[in-house]
């Protein structure tokens, strides 16, 4: 493993000595997955504009500030002279700022002076800098090249800055690098305004609705000690987390209040541990009780149809459930394999962005019921998070995976016959 203060090398170790049941982890899920499960992607679009002003701070047409996120990591084998590890073989983080004039002079000023603190050297062309196994490549628009493709006009005075770090040896094809941009012009998320679904103490109601299906977000991740979403939030800087409440956190989009590109430059050792934080916690995880039940339920005929999935902890497949993956870039609504005579969606600890699933199934005429307890601990202390897309006829069970669905299990087993 890198300790602090040594020198990135690419590969980067993640998970080093990898025992022989983690080596078959790898091949069975990982290297020979049906879908490219050593990739790590991620993208983030925050926009300045009146429908996002709550977070945005927009406050008149000439707030047009724009922060723009991509990375996207490739892991494999590496050989030791021992057992095999997991490395970082691939590194490409994107950062694209759009701001008024004054805002993109100091944050070229800044990111120049981090690069002399951080030990980066200059190529001719004063465009690109190396650091070990890293480089940093720098571009400045007054029009974005992009932004002139779509048609988007910014206010008088706008620049842009992109800065692109990445392994020395590894050069983003066209398809990667128009992603995020594929992804912005298909606009904001705008958020559901919640109906009056009923509440239901457990999941009880489902022995009279089955068979059903299941969605399932980050909760069950969470329960096998996994980092919730927003710690990507943390590392990533895509909001200011002052308070503890999701919904109050603002958006980071002047780049003079972005650190991230600081830190990066700065102390890109200490930054690449925090960008496999999420990788390397997926692969260590397990199963958990609640994906044991989902198994249990799905081999007595009561869940139908695959794991519809948000996650990329592969923990549903490891339990021996096939899962459909919701969580792609290159389609706005994934294909979801519906069974015909499935009466339920079961949505267990899913928030916000994922709802058009939950839509699809109501259209079919599925009972839709949410399992979260909407809200989570922190500091002792119970922090209210509440659910965005239940709707009027919905049902929500305010409990947890771990403890409500190795329950319903013992409900259905006890039924007669």
């Amino acid at each position: 493993m890198i300790l602090q203060g040594e020198i990135v090398d690419i590969p980067y170790i993640v998970i080093d000595q990898l025992t022989p049941d983690q080596q078959q982890v790898w091949k069975t899920y990982f290297g020979d997955a049906d879908r490219p499960r050593y990739i790590e992607e991620g993208i983030w679009r925050r926009t300045q504009e009146k429908a996002t002003a709550d977070q945005s701070g927009w406050t008149a047409a000439d707030d047009a500030r724009r922060r723009i996120i991509h990375y996207r990591y490739r892991y494999g084998l590496v050989p030791t002279t021992a057992a095999p590890a997991i490395g970082l073989t691939d590194l490409y983080l994107y950062h694209s700022a759009t701001a008024p004039a004054d805002e993109i002079d100091a944050h070229h000023d800044a990111l120049w002076d981090s690069l002399a603190t951080g030990g980066w050297k200059e190529a001719p062309g004063g465009f690109l800098w190396t650091r070990r196994d890293l480089k940093c490549r720098i571009t400045e628009h007054g029009v974005h090249p992009q932004d002139a493709a779509a048609g988007r006009t910014l206010p008088v005075g706008y620049r842009s800055l992109d800065v692109q770090i990445a392994s020395v040896s590894y050069a983003p094809p066209p398809a990667v690098r128009q992603l995020l941009w594929n992804v912005l012009s298909t606009g904001i998320r705008c958020k559901d305004r919640p109906g009056t679904p009923t509440r239901v103490p457990d999941l009880s109601v489902l022995a009279d609705l089955l068979p059903f299906q299941v969605e399932i977000g980050c909760g069950t991740s969470v329960e096998a000690g996994i980092p919730p979403l927003h710690r990507l939030h943390e590392i990533y800087r895509v909001t200011d987390r002052q308070g503890h409440e999701p919904r109050e956190h603002r958006f980071t989009l002047s780049p003079t209040a972005d650190t991230l590109l600081h830190e990066v430059l700065t102390e890109p050792e200490e930054k690449t541990a925090e960008f496999v934080e999420m990788f390397r916690a997926c692969f260590l995880a397990e199963p958990t009780p609640a994906m044991w039940a989902l198994k249990e339920l799905k081999d007595a005929g009561h869940l139908v149809g695959p794991v519809i999935t948000n996650n990329f902890d592969v923990l549903a497949a490891r339990a021996g459930l096939d899962e459909c993956f919701m969580r792609r870039y290159d389609q706005a609504v994934p294909d979801v394999e519906w069974v015909d005579g499935a009466k339920a969606l079961l949505v267990v600890g899913l928030h916000a962005d994922r709802r058009k699933v939950q839509a699809r199934a109501r259209a079919r005429g599925m009972q839709v019921i949410y399992l979260d307890p909407e809200g989570f601990w922190h500091d002792g202390q119970f922090m209210p998070y509440p659910l965005e897309g239940p709707q009027d006829g919905d049902m929500v069970c305010r409990a947890t995976a771990a403890e409500s669905l190795p329950a319903l299990v013992n409900l259905l087993n006890q039924r007669p016959g």
